[in-house]
């Protein structure tokens, strides 16, 4: 019983490394391009749920809706006004603005929020659990935070390919140079694309904040969850974004059942044996 634990907590926490993924999975599938402050907005998310939730009172719904508001707002001004900019042909760019702005992040943190690592107490739903049969039981926040994954993925796949901005994003990212042709934007379907995946962002800071510690210099280590998560799945597939973070997840459960010590090693080496099996991942994209 002690194995099939360690294998429903590693696909419960396969949840949260989906919504770390699915964000950084949209952008670069639609732009393809890599975010490397990605993980460091996560963090911002968390933080900005930590401010309004316990620094100022807010009600807990109220201030998950200003956070995925000021994340989406914020996703879309930096993709207008700064990374299309930057983008082309040339990936480098993009990548160096990307750690500049991991960089400033940080720093901001560190500045507005010192060192120490925080966390959003949940009360009674830290501890509570569902007994699914004798010897087994997993964590209700944990459940929900995978729910939650499946919803979001869901309502992606539902934008993706069943409204006239999924067509577009889907134009964009098959051929960004006919779109203008056709009458659209780039630059504003760019921006687009980033508020949905920062709203995702906003979401897994959230669940960041709720299920474990951070500080501000917590995001490169969500940035290469959420990386290993999508190349293990496939790059830009939205499902596959959850099989890669459950797969990771797993990894990480069992080889901490085996020696804590092994937790981040086993999930490095799942990502290396997906990698060398199937360079691809494992659900590759299609187009169309």
């Amino acid at each position: 019983m002690v194995w099939v634990n360690a294998i429903l907590q590693g696909v419960l926490l396969g949840g949260l490394y989906a919504l770390f993924a699915a964000g950084l999975s949209l952008m670069f599938g639609v732009m393809r391009f890599v975010n490397i402050a990605h993980g460091d907005f996560i963090v911002v998310a968390a933080y900005a749920m930590l401010t309004f939730a316990v620094t100022w009172g807010w009600h807990p719904a109220l201030s998950v809706l200003a956070v995925v508001l000021l994340l989406g707002a914020a996703g879309y001004a930096n993709q207008r006004f700064v990374l299309n900019r930057v983008l082309g042909k040339d990936i480098l760019p993009p990548i160096l603005v990307t750690f500049g702005l991991s960089i400033i992040i940080q720093n901001a943190l560190l500045e507005g929020f010192s060192a120490d690592s925080r966390k959003i107490q949940t009360g009674a739903l830290e501890t509570a659990s569902l007994q699914l049969f004798e010897g087994v039981a997993i964590g209700l926040l944990p459940f929900l935070i995978f729910v939650a994954a499946l919803c979001v993925l869901g309502v992606l796949q539902f934008v993706f390919y069943h409204t006239p901005l999924g067509r577009l994003l889907r134009a964009t990212s098959d051929d960004p140079e006919i779109v203008p042709l056709v009458g659209g934007n780039n630059a504003h379907i760019f921006a687009l694309a980033t508020m949905l995946a920062s709203f995702v962002v906003a979401i897994a800071g959230i669940f960041l904040a709720m299920k474990t510690n951070f500080d501000p210099a917590a995001g490169p280590a969500r940035l290469l969850f959420a990386f290993e998560a999508v190349i293990i799945g496939g790059l830009g597939s939205i499902w596959g974004t959850l099989a890669g973070g459950v797969i990771l997840g797993v990894a990480q459960t069992l080889g901490a059942q085996i020696d804590a010590g092994y937790q981040i090693l086993a999930g490095h080496l799942a990502f290396l044996a997906v990698l060398i099996l199937r360079p691809t991942g494992l659900f590759p994209r299609m187009k169309g």
